[in-house]
Parts: C-alpha cells; structure tokens; sequence
C-alpha cells in the first residue's frame, strides 16, 4: 500500500480554513493570532504541525535557478584607477608579466662578469 505524498496523518482533522490573522500587542507590533482551534493550540507535537500546514500554501513548489542573474562584469580600468568595491567587477589584464626565474638570472650575470674581467685582461 503506498500512500499519497500529501496524504495526512491517521489522527489529524482537517486543516483549518482560517487559521488566523494579524493582530497588534501592547507595544504596537504585528503579530499572529491564532484561530481559536484547539488543534492549532495544541502545545505538542500534533499542534506544531497542525500550525505548520496551516501556513503552507500548496501551490508553491521549488525550483532550479537558471544561473546568476548578475554576472560579474569585467573592469579593465580597475587596474590604473584603483580598487573600488562598489564598482570593482573583476579586474582583467590583457596579460600578465612572466615570473623571472632569478637562478637562471644570477647565473647569467656571473657569466657576463667573467665575460668582462677575461676581456680586460686580455
């Protein structure tokens, strides 16, 4: 036997079709007065739910997003002006300088200098 996705508990009534309204307390805020249901009352289990389907709305379902709505825009200016993080975007270079390798360049500078001091004593 299988039961239906939205079937009730054995034990339950019928949801309530006006399970309350707004109402003001004494300091003048918004607040929610329940109908006068002894189900809805109820300070256990059974009455939580009870509260709880009372405020589900069956037409709402979940649903995938389709992506970011606001991609992140490129700014090539953010680079020479500075960082700003209301209008920063990504900051985009056309390309970036390539990292020296400062071995090869040190031995490159010794070779130049024995280069040299054979060239003078020669």
């Amino acid at each position: 036997m299988t039961a239906k996705p939205n079937a009730r508990p054995p034990g339950l009534g019928e949801p309530v079709s006006d399970p309350g309204r707004l109402g003001i307390d004494d300091r003048g805020n918004v607040t929610w007065e329940w109908a006068d249901s002894p189900d809805l009352l109820a300070d256990d289990e059974i009455g939580a739910s009870q509260r709880v389907r009372a405020l589900l709305d069956p037409s709402l379902e979940i649903s995938e997003d389709e992506g970011p709505r606001n991609p992140l825009k490129g700014n090539p200016k953010g680079l020479k002006k500075g960082y700003n993080p209301y209008n920063s975007g990504a900051l985009l270079k056309q390309s970036w300088k390539r990292s020296k390798n400062l071995r090869e360049l040190s031995k490159w500078i010794e070779l130049r200098r024995k280069l040299a001091e054979r060239k003078d004593q020669d």
